[in-house]
């Protein structure tokens, strides 16, 4: 399965610590962003090439006035368009009417099992509260949610609490990001898990997917894959890291990154089509040749199912290398 990432927007209502986008109300411009013509091209160029999955993200989405419009023809042309969203702006009327065109599934950020450190960790006092009742409203209406929590030494201890809130709103599932040093995330790198933490955390997490009726994944963690067929947990995914080869991301003025937390352009959709950037591209060429990978990665016997996290080998590596070695894997 094919998916990208469109962030549509780096307008945001809130100013996240780690934002990999710089995103946050004095961020970006309207008329920079693709248009709602370009929008419709760039859709109508992913279903050619047989993508499913479309992300609408930001920045925050809810920002662009054209995003049901935008919504609906994603559905019209058989992708499945879904939304991540910080649900701040969200209220019964906009979740009724996103539902109304078809939107799939909504992934809300929630970091923190209490308002004050999710508040602090996003910049806007109360944020977290607008998020839990909107995700709690979108189940009602239907709506399938996903709680993404970013999880760095701030909260690693709530993990459990994180999960039975999801639980509580009624989640589909819990998608635990691990902290990319990327965008405003570099100023914050100390706090993101030592490549120890980071194993335990995987294990742990896994374990916590056996025991209960929620889909529990972490991301930015390639070696969960590893990790599951050791533990001899059956899991219904292709690769750990799809970065280049059935994943991408889409800025808001058109460029093409390798995903969202690895800052490398394979080209700009407003210079040529991005069928032809996904095909043609070297940069994803390179990373669709496994024999190409450097250091431990290169060696591994995982490559074909992990594949290291490519964001945090290029910021890692000396020569900023996309095909570089995953420096926290423990799973070797």
């Amino acid at each position: 399965m094919k998916m990208v990432s469109w962030n549509m927007t780096r307008r945001c209502n809130l100013r996240c610590q780690h934002c990999y986008r710089d995103s946050g109300p004095e961020a970006g411009s309207p008329d920079s962003e693709l248009s709602t013509s370009e929008g419709k091209e760039l859709l109508e160029d992913l279903a050619r090439e047989d993508f499913f999955l479309v992300i609408f993200s930001g920045g925050e989405p809810l920002l662009r006035e054209d995003l049901e419009e935008l919504i609906l023809y994603a559905g019209e042309l058989g992708l499945r368009p879904v939304l991540g969203t910080n649900a701040v702006d969200l209220n019964l009327a906009r979740i009724k009417s996103l539902a109304r065109v078809g939107l799939k599934g909504m992934a809300v950020s929630l970091d923190s099992a209490s308002p004050s450190g999710h508040d602090s960790f996003r910049g806007v006092e109360g944020c977290w509260q607008q998020a839990v009742d909107s995700a709690a409203q979108a189940v009602e209406e239907g709506i399938p949610v996903q709680i993404n929590a970013t999880i760095s030494r701030q909260n690693r201890d709530e993990v459990d609490e994180m999960i039975e809130l999801a639980r509580e709103i009624g989640a589909r599932s819990f998608h635990p990001f691990f902290l990319v040093p990327t965008g405003r995330g570099v100023d914050i790198e100390e706090d993101a898990l030592r490549p120890d933490e980071y194993q335990e955390m995987i294990e742990y997490v896994l374990e916590q997917e056996k025991e209960f009726d929620l889909q529990i994944k972490p991301t930015c963690a390639p070696q969960f894959m590893v990790q599951a067929e050791k533990m001899d947990i059956s899991i219904h995914y292709s690769r750990g890291c799809l970065a280049g080869i059935s994943y991408c991301c889409i800025l808001p003025e058109g460029e093409v990154h390798i995903c969202p937390y690895l800052p490398v352009s394979a080209g700009n959709i407003r210079e040529k089509p991005f069928s032809e950037i996904w095909s043609e591209s070297k940069v994803f060429e390179r990373l669709r040749d496994f024999s190409l990978y450097e250091g431990e990665c290169g060696e591994c016997g995982y490559i074909d199912i992990c594949g290291g996290c490519r964001g945090r080998a290029y910021f890692y590596s000396d020569d900023d290398s996309v095909l570089a070695s995953d420096p926290w894997c423990q799973v070797r």
